[in-house]
């Protein structure tokens, strides 16, 4: 198995953080190194992952002050690097992944098959789902194939140094895969392999603020007007209803109506909206 290492930002993930703990533990390869980067809880997290590093000498844990409230899309970017550090050296993958996550004992060993079938896979990851009524559903239908969700991100080391730092605001799970595609990398989510994810996706900020943060942050990255819309329209009746199309917009043409700057980086813009426009014109692109 290759050699990895994971970074975990956590923020009062006691509920869910002892499952992730007992998944990598099962795991039939483990980790190199597990830095747990705590940023500012107060629920017993960290006494949490102090009693793990006890059991299990690969579980590093790292300390933040409490900033006193959240930063969705900018916090978790800023915990990750003060991980980023105290990495051990050889790690031949770095993996991004969150404390409320649980998945089978062969989930990285299925996942690092992937990655040596297909040497150009730069950034992969297995199919987040939401466990309703007893079933595991994926968290988002509409993911295309090379979106790699944030909550299960694993970087093959030369990709990783080609892609340079990721972007510390909203939009920096875009942004890492679309510059990986412009250098010739690839991006997937593995359909076959599931990881459970037990708090979805922008449940701490609510519904509608988190679909305004991910409209704001398709503005960041350079997303081109005409296919944000129709993007936003094909999300009208999706549940939940109405509210992911207009977030999306209220986000995106919001940062127009700002005048926030975005990426400074007019080379991937035009990569992305050229990309964009294939895909409105019924041409190969990254999204088919």
């Amino acid at each position: 198995m290759p050699v990895y290492a994971i970074i975990t930002p956590v923020r009062n993930e006691a509920k869910h953080l002892p499952g992730t703990i007992r998944s990598l533990a099962d795991q039939i390869a483990h980790p190199k190194q597990w830095i747990v980067v705590d940023d500012g809880s107060t629920d017993g997290s960290v006494e949490i992952v102090r009693s793990a590093a006890r059991d299990h000498p690969w579980i590093t844990l790292v300390e933040r002050k409490d900033r006193g409230c959240r930063k969705p899309g900018t916090g978790v970017i800023e915990a990750f690097y003060d991980g980023y550090p105290h990495l051990l050296p050889g790690w031949e993958y770095l993996v991004k992944l969150d404390g409320d996550v649980s998945f089978q004992p062969d989930y990285f060993e299925r996942c690092f098959n992937k990655f040596k079938e297909n040497p150009r896979l730069g950034i992969g990851g297995g199919t987040v789902c939401n466990l309703i009524s007893g079933r595991w559903v994926r968290e988002s239908e509409l993911d295309p194939s090379f979106h790699v969700r944030g909550a299960t991100k694993i970087y093959r080391r030369e990709c990783w140094d080609a892609i340079g730092e990721l972007l510390r605001a909203p939009g920096w799970d875009t942004l890492d895969e679309l510059k990986a595609n412009m250098l010739g990398w690839t991006t997937l989510t593995f359909p076959e392999l599931s990881i459970l994810h037990h708090k979805p996706a922008g449940s701490a900020d609510g519904s509608w603020t988190n679909w305004v943060k991910n409209g704001r942050a398709n503005y960041l990255v350079g997303y081109h007007p005409l296919f944000m819309t129709l993007k936003a329209a094909r999300r009208l009746f999706h549940k939940p209803y109405f509210i992911q199309a207009f977030g999306l917009l209220v986000g995106f043409y919001g940062g127009y109506l700002k005048r926030q700057p975005r990426i400074p980086d007019s080379e991937l813009i035009s990569y992305l909206r050229r990309e964009q426009l294939r895909k409105l014109t019924f041409q190969p692109s990254l999204w088919n």
